[in-house]
């Protein structure tokens, strides 16, 4: 699946198509450069969840736990200041993985074969009018 956005007010719009396309997967993974959006498009899926708690960046804790209005838990996870996979593995990523809950995961070209296959992939582009193209996979 490919499609564009071009103003923030459509992120609403395409976090339901990229919740819709995911199904039951709840691993996201979210590639692009610094500055492409992955944060902000992670706070607009979590708002359309029900997130409870500010959703920011965990570049510096490695992963944010947010709660929904129903309880449940939403994981985000930030690879970037990763240096080697030992790190990925101490923290317990494979229990974040395996909890059932959706888990957000910005870099995860960082953590090579650790990612699970069945992750939904997500590529944002920033394109030259600044619009920005997401292909999913």
């Amino acid at each position: 699946m490919k499609f564009r956005i071009h103003y923030k007010k459509q992120l609403p719009a395409a976090s339901k198509k990229l919740l819709a396309y995911a199904g039951d997967r709840k691993l996201l993974a979210f590639y692009g450069q610094l500055g492409a959006g992955k944060t902000t498009v992670i706070k607009a899926i979590c708002s359309l969840l029900g997130a409870r708690d500010i959703v920011s960046s965990p570049t510096f804790t490695l992963v944010n736990e947010y709660l929904t209005k129903e309880g449940e838990t939403l994981y985000h996870i930030d690879f970037y200041r990763i240096k080697t996979i030992s790190e990925v593995l101490d923290f317990g990523i494979e229990e974040y993985f395996s909890s059932g809950s959706y888990c957000f995961m910005e870099w995860p070209e960082m953590i090579g074969d650790l990612l699970p296959q069945e992750s939904v992939k997500i590529r944002i582009t920033v394109e030259s009018d600044n619009s920005r193209t997401f292909e999913v996979t």
